[in-house]
């Protein structure tokens, strides 16, 4: 089968011919892929910054943001069947060690992640398991999902904690409305009762955040932050959801937070620089959020398929990765790109 791998760090990646995946154990399931995400990650991968905490041998096939159809299943898999659309949550988990247990899934202490330690989904077929793959409803189309595996769990995942934290009418300022940001927006308005403030450089992404949902659209021009704190008539928003996480973006969040408000990161790329005094004495907090759960996955796609969360696409063939790469570094990707084998 075609697959896109990483043949080295600080060059780029080469379409090969692989065997294609087959079941091994009664709990795999082997997925013919719809649609694979093309995330930033992929690009800091090919940059160097996961081979360390990887220890992946390359070459190896990237992608970690995928849905398909059933190709096969071990003679122990009972809650899926060949033909049926999935969505793959991007860990591959024991069920069996504590995190497991506490339905925490994300932290399982013996998880795989293909596309970052494991055989990804720039490919046409991918083997995971039965714990991995949620059904999707008969409306959704795996291309049009597939980038709500990861990015959309992550989002997901952090807008939840920020709705068990706020109350109706509290604001949430969302700092970048990019790929992971418009999910964000949207689910933000599904699950929760805060007042939705988008603050971003680029005035498109602004005019989208609004028009998908968010109650207001500011333009970080300078005098953004000064405008927050206007808009919450000095005191700052209850909570700041941060999807860009450098570049300055912290500094400006914690800026717009108020007293006792908390911090959401989910972008990353730079330090947070606060002293400590100033988190002691405004008693705001920072709260980490990696990729959701696997029923974190199930709610999300229930909001997909109500229509609630809609992912904005740009669609690539498998042969054409690198375009897709390029664009996005380039940053002229209008929400998340897909890959179709």
């Amino acid at each position: 089968m075609k697959a896109v791998q990483v043949v080295g760090y600080h060059t780029k990646l080469q379409m090969t011919d692989v065997p294609a995946p087959t079941v091994e154990g009664p709990l795999d399931v082997v997925v013919r892929i719809g649609g694979a995400g093309v995330c930033r990650t992929d690009l800091h991968i090919l940059e160097g910054q996961w081979a360390e905490k990887s220890g992946v041998t390359l070459p190896y096939t990237i992608g970690h943001e995928n849905a398909g159809w059933v190709h096969d299943v071990g003679d122990a898999v009972t809650n899926v069947a060949p033909g049926d659309k999935v969505i793959l949550h991007p860990l591959i988990t024991c069920g069996l060690c504590r995190a497991c247990r506490f339905g925490n899934d994300v932290h399982c202490e013996n998880n795989k992640f293909p596309g970052i330690d494991t055989n990804g989904g720039y490919a046409e077929y991918l083997r995971t398991t039965a714990r991995s793959v949620v059904r999707i409803d008969e409306s959704l189309e795996p291309a049009d999902v597939a980038a709500l595996a990861d990015a959309g769990l992550t989002a997901y995942h952090a807008v939840a904690k920020v709705a068990r934290t706020t109350r109706p009418g509290d604001v949430c300022v969302v700092i970048g409305a990019g790929g992971l940001g418009h999910i964000g927006i949207q689910v933000l308005k599904a699950i929760s009762g805060t007042t939705v403030v988008v603050v971003d450089r680029n005035p498109a992404a602004v005019a989208l955040a609004v028009e998908i949902g968010a109650d207001r659209g500011i333009v970080a021009d300078g005098t953004h932050v000064e405008q927050i704190r206007d808009l919450t008539g000095g005191h700052g928003a209850e909570a700041v959801l941060d999807f860009v996480g450098e570049g300055g973006a912290t500094k400006e969040g914690v800026a717009m937070l108020r007293r006792a408000g908390n911090y959401f990161v989910v972008g990353y790329g730079e330090n947070i620089d606060v002293p400590t005094i100033d988190i002691i004495s405004t008693e705001i907090n920072f709260i980490g959020n990696l990729v959701g759960s696997y029923n974190d996955l199930q709610e999300l796609m229930t909001l997909a398929a109500q229509g609630k969360v809609t992912l904005h696409t740009s669609k690539y063939a498998l042969d054409d990765f690198q375009t897709a790469l390029d664009d996005l570094d380039a940053g002229r990707v209008r929400g998340r790109a897909i890959l179709v084998p």
